[in-house]
C-alpha cells in the first residue's frame, strides 16, 4: 500500500519564524505578502520528496537515509489557534509538528500555548530553534547546521553562547512542562527526548536537518498512520471559507485520507445540520507554491489523493464553519457519510453543564481546546458555540448569572461582541474575557473567579448577624419602654442596628433600633469595648424584664450560626468568636440539645 504525504502543522508565537522558514524552502515571499509580516490565514503547501532530497543530499548520504514517503504537506498557522481547528476523527489532524523557538527570545505566551495544545493532543513533534544567524559572533551559511556545526567553523565564545541560549532558552523551559530535549545530534533514543533543530530562516542554515529530521520520524514512527487508502474516499477538514472572483464561494481544506473526485458530492458537518454540495472544480496549489496564492498558482484537477491541501469551488456553502469534518463521495454513498459526519461531531461535542458560563470560539476545534482548559480550572460550562456573541447571548448570561454570579461571564476566543451586545455587556454587568491565548483566557477567568469569591463571601459574611453580649451601664436607664433606651457596655463581639437582642433566658427583649455615639450621632455599629445609648423596639421593660448589670446576647439565627461555623471563623476577631462560642453554649443549655447549631 502507497504512503501518503505526512501533514506537518508549524506553530509557534508570533514573529518567531514559522511562514519565514516555509519561505526559505519554498523560495516564496508569503511573509511579505501578510498585514505586519503575522500570518492572518491557514496555508498549506505540499514539499515533494525529490525537492526535500534535493536541499538535503548532502545529509541524507552522511546518514544513509532511505525516504520512501512522496513528500511532506506542511501546515502554516496564524500561531496555535488554527491548529486546534484542524482535527479529525481520533484526534489531531497533523502527524507531526515543528514547534518553531526564537533561540534569542526562548518560550513566549504563544510557545507555551502552542506546547501545551501539542501535549493534549499527544501529537508527536520537533523543535526548529530559529534565528540562530542572530547570536553574537555566530557565522551562520545556507546549508546544513550539523556540518557548520562539527566543522569548527565557529569561534568558541559563539559555541558557548550557543549552548547556554540553547539550554536556557529551549532545553529548560521543555524541561519546566515535563519534556526531555537535546541538540538533535546529541539524541540516542527519539521516542523518548524531543529533537532540537537550531535553523536560520534568513540564510537556510538548519533547513536540511530538519526537513530530513521530519520526514525520518515521520516514516520511522507513522508508517501504519501513513498508509493511503486510494480506493476509498476523501476524508477531511475544512480550513476556511471565503469567497474568490470568478468562482464566488469556496473552501480551502486539507485531505488527510482518501481520494476527491471531481463531481463527487461534498458532505460536511455543521452546528446548525449537515450541509450536502455538489463539487464544481477541485483546485490544488503547485508544488511549493500554497493555498494562500493567486488563483492562477492552482491546478484545476479530476482526481487528488491525500494528504493535500486542495480549494473546493460548490454552491451553497455560506454558512460553513473552519474546523467542520467534511467527506467527499459519490451519490450513492452521500448517507453513509452522514451517518459518519454525525457520529464524529457526537464524538467531539463539548459536554455542557446544568448551570455555568458561556464560550464562544471561532472554530469547533478551538472551542473544543478552550472548554477542555477550562475544565481543568474548574469552569462549568452553559452554552458553548462558534460565532461571535450577540445580545441574546448576553441576556442568557444574564439569566444565568441570577442563580450564581459567577455564571455571570461570557468567554471569547478569537470572536468577538456584535454591536448589538456591547450595549447590553454593560446594561446587565456581564464580564466578558476576549483574547487570542487559551491559557492567558484561563487565567484571567481563574483570577475574576477568585476575586468574585472573595467579594461574595464578604458580601455574605457582612450581611451574617455579628454575635455580641452587652451589659447595662448601672444608672444609664433612660426610658423603660416603647422604646427602652439605655447605655450598654459592648463586652463581647459586634452590635449593630437591626439585630436582636436575648435575655440569660433566651427571651427575645427586641429589636435594636438605633445606636449613638458620644456625640449622640447614629451609628451603624458598635465593637467591643464601646459603652454606647441603644434604644430597643420591642415589649421589653427596663427594670422589670432586665435592669442594671444585666447581661444581653445579640440573637443569632441557627442557620446562620452554622454558616458561621462552617465558613467563617476565621474571619471574626477573638472578641467576637467569644461571644459566639458563649451563646451557642447557653443556647444548647437551654434547648437541652448538644447538637444545636452543628
Amino acid at each position: 500500500m502507497a504512503l501518503r504525504c505526512p501533514i506537518v502543522s508549524v506553530l509557534g508565537h508570533v514573529d518567531h519564524g514559522k511562514t519565514s522558514l516555509l519561505d526559505k524552502i519554498r523560495k516564496t515571499r508569503v511573509t511579505q505578502r501578510e498585514a505586519g509580516g503575522i500570518t492572518q490565514h491557514i496555508g498549506a503547501s505540499e514539499i515533494p520528496i525529490d525537492i526535500i532530497k534535493k536541499i538535503s543530499k548532502d545529509l541524507i548520504k552522511m546518514l544513509g537515509a532511505n525516504l520512501t514517503i512522496p513528500g511532506i504537506l506542511v501546515i502554516d498557522t496564524p500561531g496555535h489557534a488554527a491548529f486546534t481547528s484542524l482535527r479529525k476523527r481520533g484526534g489531531a489532524l497533523a502527524d507531526i509538528a515543528v514547534l518553531i523557538v526564537d533561540i534569542n527570545e526562548g518560550f513566549m505566551p504563544q510557545t507555551i500555548e502552542a506546547l501545551n495544545i501539542l501535549k493534549q493532543n499527544k501529537t508527536p513533534f520537533v523543535v526548529a530553534a530559529n534565528k540562530i544567524d542572530r547570536l553574537p559572533g555566530w557565522s551562520s551559511v545556507d546549508g546544513a547546521f550539523i556540518t557548520n556545526f562539527n566543522e569548527q567553523k565557529q569561534h568558541p565564545n559563539a559555541l558557548t553562547e550557543f549552548e547556554i541560549k540553547l539550554y536556557e532558552n529551549v532545553i529548560a523551559p521543555l524541561a519546566e512542562r515535563g519534556f526531555e530535549a537535546d541538540l538533535f545530534s546529541r539524541v540516542k533514543d527519539v521516542s523518548k527526548t524531543i529533537n532540537i533543530v537550531p535553523i536560520s530562516a534568513m540564510t537556510g542554515e538548519g533547513i536540511p536537518d530538519l526537513l530530513v529530521m521530519i520526514s525520518g520520524l515521520a516514516q520511522r514512527f507513522m508508517e501504519q498512520n501513513l498508509k493511503l487508502n486510494v480506493e476509498g474516499y476523501a476524508k477531511g477538514t475544512v480550513l476556511e471559507v471565503k469567497e474568490e472572483r470568478g468562482l464566488g464561494k469556496t473552501m480551502d481544506a486539507i485531505i488527510y485520507d482518501g481520494v476527491a473526485k471531481r463531481g463527487d458530492y461534498i458532505v460536511i458537518g455543521n452546528p446548525d445540520g449537515i450541509v450536502v454540495s455538489r463539487i464544481k472544480a477541485l483546485l490544488k496549489p503547485k508544488a511549493l507554491d500554497e493555498m494562500r496564492d493567486p488563483r492562477d498558482k492552482f491546478k484545476t484537477m479530476n482526481e487528488i489523493s491525500a494528504a493535500t491541501g486542495l480549494k473546493i469551488s460548490a454552491p451553497d456553502l455560506d454558512n460553513i464553519i473552519a474546523g467542520s469534518p467534511l467527506r467527499i463521495v459519490p451519490k450513492n454513498m452521500i448517507e453513509q457519510a452522514k451517518a459518519e459526519i454525525v457520529e464524529e461531531i457526537e464524538e467531539t461535542a463539548i459536554e455542557l453543564d446544568e448551570e455555568g458560563i458561556i464560550i464562544k470560539a471561532d472554530t469547533l476545534g478551538s472551542l473544543e481546546a478552550l472548554a477542555t482548559e477550562l475544565r481543568k480550572a474548574g469552569a462549568k460550562i452553559k452554552k458553548a458555540e462558534v460565532g461571535d456573541v450577540s445580545k441574546k447571548d448576553v441576556i442568557e448570561a444574564s439569566s444565568y448569572a441570577q442563580t450564581n454570579p459567577l455564571n455571570g461571564a461570557i468567554i471569547l476566543f478569537n470572536s468577538k461582541l456584535l454591536a448589538d451586545a456591547k450595549s447590553e455587556v454593560e446594561k446587565y454587568e456581564i464580564k466578558t474575557f476576549e483574547g487570542d491565548i487559551i491559557y492567558k483566557l484561563v487565567e484571567d477567568y481563574e483570577e475574576w473567579t477568585k476575586e468574585m469569591k472573595e467579594l461574595l463571601k464578604s458580601d455574605e459574611f457582612n450581611r451574617l448577624t455579628k454575635p455580641a453580649i452587652l451589659r447595662i451601664i448601672p444608672g444609664c436607664i433612660f426610658n423603660k419602654t416603647k422604646p427602652a433606651i439605655c447605655g450598654v457596655e459592648v463586652v463581647y463581639g459586634t452590635l449593630r442596628v437591626g439585630c436582636s437582642v436575648v435575655d440569660e433566658n433566651g427571651k427575645r427583649l427586641g429589636t435594636v433600633k438605633e445606636i449613638k455615639d458620644k456625640k449622640q450621632e447614629n451609628i451603624k455599629e458598635a465593637k467591643v469595648g464601646m459603652e454606647v445609648p441603644i434604644s430597643i423596639d420591642g415589649t421589653v421593660i427596663l427594670g422589670r424584664h432586665i435592669g442594671e448589670d444585666d447581661i444581653m446576647y445579640v440573637e443569632l439565627p441557627e442557620p446562620e450560626v452554622r454558616i458561621l461555623s462552617h465558613n467563617y471563623m476565621s474571619e471574626l476577631r477573638g472578641d467576637e468568636r467569644e461571644a459566639f462560642e458563649r451563646y451557642v453554649e447557653l443556647k444548647r443549655k437551654l434547648e437541652n440539645n448538644p447538637f444545636w447549631g452543628i
